[in-house]
């Protein structure tokens, strides 16, 4: 971001993106608390998750609260003007992954109920791609780096094949053994939660690759969920 001449200008632009970065490092923290909460079943990372959301709120509130107040006083113009507005979509992202995140935490404490009978390696597999998407794309939003966030764009792809294999398996169990409905159906759901965080990451690359250059990434943006379509028939 290019130097002004009134200093305090550029401090506050530098806060604001402090600000995104910490509110990134919280939502980081969330997923790897359902993480956690899930694949070790421990239900204190749960709750340290279902505490933490609200800070995310917060932060999103008063990131809300300074780019009015930066809009009112600064009148920004070209790049300027694209970062601070993207910081307003960028940060609706992140509270959204943290909402996701936390979901996915809380129905860990229904699942430590039940005996799984089966892996959870799929899941394990997905909370590692959505984990290293956020990692990268809260780097690129501290750093302006639009080759980073092209890498996220292109990775939402591979976090929508291990769905849609995890959201065939899953109905297969149900359709095997009613007893695997409640367990199964709260997976399919922090499945589905994890998909979500991974297309929110994704609409955060495109956001600052505009930032940055002022460029819209194509519309046709890698992706393969195919869940709404799938037909699971039973074994004759």
């Amino acid at each position: 971001m290019p130097e002004h001449l009134v200093k305090s200008y550029d401090n506050e632009l530098k806060k604001l993106r402090a600000m995104m970065t910490e509110m990134g490092g919280i939502v980081e923290s969330l997923v790897a608390m359902a993480a956690q909460a899930i694949l070790q079943r421990d239900s204190e990372a749960a709750t340290r998750a279902v505490a933490t959301d609200p800070s995310v709120d917060a932060l999103e509130r008063d990131v809300e609260q300074f780019v009015i107040r930066l809009l009112a006083l600064r009148q920004p113009m070209a790049a300027d003007l694209r970062f601070i507005i993207a910081s307003l979509k960028m940060t609706g992202d992140l509270e959204r992954i943290g909402d996701y995140a936390t979901n996915a935490a809380k129905r860990s404490i229904v699942l430590s109920q039940f005996n799984l009978p089966y892996s959870l390696a799929g899941l394990a597999n997905m909370f590692r791609l959505v984990q290293a998407q956020l990692k990268t794309i809260i780097d690129a939003v501290g750093t302006g780096d639009t080759e980073k966030a092209i890498e996220v764009w292109r990775s939402d792809e591979a976090v929508d094949d291990v769905y849609n294999g995890i959201f065939r398996e899953l109905i297969t169990y149900m359709m095997e053994d009613p007893r695997n409905i409640t367990p199964c159906t709260h997976l399919l759901f922090i499945a589905k939660n994890l998909e979500r965080i991974g297309d929110h990451a994704t609409n955060i690359a495109e956001t600052v690759h505009y930032a940055v250059l002022g460029e819209v990434l194509p519309d046709a943006r890698p992706k393969s969920d195919n869940s709404p379509y799938a037909v699971v028939r039973p074994q004759e």
